[in-house]
């Protein structure tokens, strides 16, 4: 075994390559664990459902949209953490790319597939009879209770993962379509402008998928129900998007102290180029 002065030395040893990253190979490192982090947090407490407006202090607003009554804006818990990766894809965009924003989509989506399959397995695991006798109070039981927050659907993570790897790389396009158009100007336009379009696919793709193309005739929802429910996931994120316009400046703002003008303002222009 390895003696406490002995394995303090090793670690000093392995910290001294992170010493000599560039600044811009830290930040990348930086956005990249936040990233990945909030994706695989939105998508693992994704199971939860919760009310937008009862958490706010307001009654349901129960619109009525295409002939569908009693909407509210009622979404899966994820929602609340998806306007973070919206703002991290447009920062990563901005001084890395779409070379960067594609590169961490595809390591997202690889960690949240092993991550639902790690799920499944430890939902077939057989629980242990302490476990179930301590959380007795929990009914019908904790494992029950486990196996019906974690075990998600296969359906529902194809759907989940199509409509994040889609939107994405919608993003990431046009994003840098709209950074081409305005130069280093008008920074809300090309974040909110991309968020616009690429969430209308998001709000749509996952929907579809598992309540129409996936779903047997008899639970099988209506065009119109799915239009007006992703019309309710779209108002939300396009809103959320617009309102935390100004954490994405001060994001920005902190970067741009962090790596200085001159570094700043070379990423920016190569990040248009990284294909």
């Amino acid at each position: 075994m390895l003696s406490q002065r002995t394995l303090i030395i090793k670690l000093a040893h392995y910290q001294i390559p992170l010493k000599q990253l560039s600044k811009e190979n830290r930040l990348f490192l930086v956005l990249a664990c936040f990233f990945v982090g909030n994706t695989l947090i939105a998508e693992v407490i994704g199971p939860k459902m919760f009310s937008l407006e009862n958490s706010l202090g307001f009654a349901p607003v129960n619109w009525t949209l295409l002939g569908i009554e009693n909407l509210s804006f009622n979404f899966s818990a994820g929602s609340i953490l998806w306007p973070v990766v919206f703002i991290m894809t447009d920062v990563i965009n901005e001084y890395f790319g779409k070379r960067g924003v594609k590169f961490l989509t595809y390591i997202a989506v690889g960690v949240i597939a092993y991550a639902f399959f790690m799920l499944l397995l430890t939902t077939k695991a057989a629980p242990a009879a302490f476990w179930l006798d301590i959380n007795a109070d929990i009914k019908p039981d904790i494992n029950t209770a486990f196996n019906r927050i974690f075990g998600t659907g296969m359906l529902i993570i194809v759907g989940s993962l199509t409509a994040f790897l889609v939107s994405q790389l919608l993003d990431a396009y046009f994003f840098q379509a709209f950074k081409k158009a305005t130069g280093d100007r008008l920074i809300w336009l090309r974040a909110t402008g991309s968020t616009v379009i690429s969430q209308l696919f998001d709000s749509f793709i996952i929907l579809l998928i598992v309540f129409y193309i996936g779903a047997d005739p008899e639970h099988r929802w209506s065009l119109n129900q799915i239009a007006a429910i992703g019309l309710m996931g779209y108002f939300y994120k396009v809103v959320m998007a617009i309102v935390l316009t100004p954490v994405l400046y001060l994001v920005h703002g902190i970067i741009g102290r962090y790596l200085g003008p001159e570094l700043a303002q070379k990423l920016k222009h190569s990040a248009v180029n990284l294909e």
